[in-house]
């Protein structure tokens, strides 16, 4: 497998790379990453951040407390990802509009 296919193995997910971007500011709680992303399922965040825990890039935080509190942040390997997620970003901000078909 080369590098890019193994890269994406990892964060090439729908929502993936959104979630990291998310935790670039810091640790945030489900509902705060749940709330950035607007129309993401529930069941697919969670999914991810376990994939994304998994894989190394995410770690999760329990705080024993009542009711119980979960942090999500970035790993340093997670902080590596940043370079190549902005100059995907300045891709984007490049890269004309697709039209929707009506």
């Amino acid at each position: 497998m080369n590098e890019l296919a193994r890269a994406l193995s990892v964060v090439g997910h729908k929502w993936t790379l959104l979630i990291v971007q998310d935790l670039f500011d810091g640790p945030r709680r489900f509902t705060e990453i749940e709330r950035s992303l607007g129309a993401a399922n529930p069941k697919m965040i969670t999914a991810r951040l376990r994939e994304l825990e998994a894989s190394g890039i995410v770690s999760r935080t329990v705080y024993a407390e009542v009711p119980p509190r979960v942090e999500y942040a970035l790993t340093d390997r997670g902080r590596g990802l940043r370079p190549a997620i902005e100059a995907l970003g300045r891709w984007g901000a490049r890269a004309p509009r697709r039209s929707r078909a009506t």
